[in-house]
């Protein structure tokens, strides 16, 4: 495998002076392409802060983050949105589904943004997805006629339409039942071993770090 992401002596500060609150201590941590991870680690450790720098959400106070070959710490903010529509999707505990829009509609919104419209190759590319993620009799639902189960499989659709090669998932199945959880893992587990996208997932839940293939600890604000 080859290395898709590095991060070296990462490290972030929120506020100043007294109130100075350092999150991140000079983590370090790799991923490969292809790989299905588990973020674990007690709430406070620096996990979600992790997750929003690796995602390009927001720039550590210091360290470098490369991925794909490019030095992220350096890239302006415009260029910083550009490589995040294009190389990350995200799947989040609170599926963040547009309520008035439709199954089909919540999945194509990334590649609508990125091309300015909707698409016939984007309306293609997502009815194969909901297909892909067994919802081909929900494609024209509205969000809020949908389980909560399949909302989260409308949201792992949605993280895989411009083809990203990572996926950062933070608590993706914390808000199911464990019967809708296990399948969302098993989904999930599928798409990583058939298109090798990059899978990192942020979970309080050992049975779902257990389908992971690598454990990654994040506690005191270190990787281990």
């Amino acid at each position: 495998m080859s290395t898709l992401l590095e991060v070296r002596g990462l490290v972030k500060t929120y506020g100043e002076g007294e109130a100075e609150t350092r999150v991140l201590k000079g983590l370090s941590l790799g991923l490969d392409e292809g790989e299905l991870s588990a973020l674990l680690g007690p709430s406070g450790s620096g996990k979600s802060t992790l997750l929003t720098i690796l995602g390009t959400l927001m720039k550590p106070s210091s360290g470098q983050h490369v991925m794909l070959g490019e030095d992220l710490t350096k890239a302006s903010d415009r260029d910083l949105t550009e490589f995040r529509n294009r190389h990350i999707g995200f799947v989040f505990q609170f599926h963040h589904l547009l309520p008035d829009f439709t199954a089909l509609e919540n999945v194509i919104f990334p590649a609508a943004v990125r091309a300015g419209r909707e698409t016939a190759q984007a309306r293609a590319r997502g009815r194969e997805l909901l297909v892909r993620v067994g919802l081909e009799s929900r494609i024209d639902f509205l969000a809020t006629k949908l389980s909560g189960g399949q909302k989260q499989r409308v949201a792992i659709a949605r993280a895989l339409m411009n083809r990203p090669e990572l996926v950062l998932a933070d608590e993706p199945t914390g808000n199911l039942d464990r019967e809708s959880a296990i399948q969302v893992m098993d989904l999930i587990a599928e798409i990583n071993a058939q298109e090798k996208t990059t899978f990192l997932i942020s979970t309080h839940d050992e049975k779902i770090a257990d389908s992971c293939r690598r454990r990654i600890l994040v506690e005191d604000g270190k990787a281990r």
